[in-house]
């Protein structure tokens, strides 16, 4: 890792957007000086071939198939490589930005890792802070709306979810998630497709013995 990592996507679109926008002012210079148009003809068409050259790169960067401005980890491709420099990005933010505040301190778990939906947070909250401060489109205003919403909407969520979380409740971890009765959503697809108009169909003997499980965990009864 570099020593001033690109801490988003977005910083990189910045930058390329103010690369144009620095030849956008100097065809203006040249619109305002006096003198044959042909005495800058070898001029402008250097510079118009540069230009067509950095809003290609603007759209690479922006449409490239796989590259998002925002990158999500629940949503992450299944590549080591991104993966680890996502996490590379983020783990220094977090020593450099995140932790000075002593609330996030706090609440940070030391298997704060473990949780990817805890990584989810603390990823959208590192592009919206590089975002705000490095963007050509940032400003005070959304600087302001990082520190007043979105830093401690984050460190409320992870006090309620995680805070009290801790290494040895990851000895014996559980598998990914499972959408409850995933099978039965093409059932409810249809109606909603065809029939939404009409009553939801209720559930059956064997969708209630399949969500039992979960029921007598504390869920929903009937």
């Amino acid at each position: 890792m570099s020593e001033t990592p690109e801490y988003a996507t977005a910083e990189a679109v910045s930058g390329v957007a103010l690369e144009v926008d620095g030849l956008r002012r100097r065809f203006d210079q040249l619109d305002n000086r006096l003198g044959p148009v042909e005495a800058w003809g070898a001029r402008l068409d250097a510079i118009e071939q540069q230009l067509a050259e950095t809003v290609e790169k603007l759209r690479q960067l922006v449409t490239a198939p796989g590259q998002s401005t925002v990158a999500s980890w629940l949503a992450l491709p299944e590549d080591d490589e991104q993966a680890q420099h996502l996490m590379a990005e983020l783990v220094a933010w977090l020593q450099t930005v995140f932790l000075r505040y002593p609330d996030a301190a706090e609440v940070l778990p030391d298997c704060w890792a473990w949780h990817p939906e805890v990584v989810e947070e603390l990823l959208w909250l590192m592009q919206a802070w590089s975002s705000a401060y490095f963007d050509q489109a940032g400003g005070v205003l959304r600087v302001a709306d990082w520190h007043d919403r979105y830093r401690p909407g984050v460190v409320r969520r992870l006090s309620a979810r995680a805070g009290k979380c801790s290494l040895e409740n990851h000895t014996s971890p559980a598998g990914a998630p499972v959408a409850p009765l995933a099978e039965s959503a093409g059932q409810l697809a249809e109606w909603w497709a065809t029939s939404r108009r009409r009553p939801a169909p209720e559930p059956s003997d064997e969708q209630f013995a399949a969500a039992a499980p979960r029921r007598t965990r504390g869920g929903m009864r009937r």
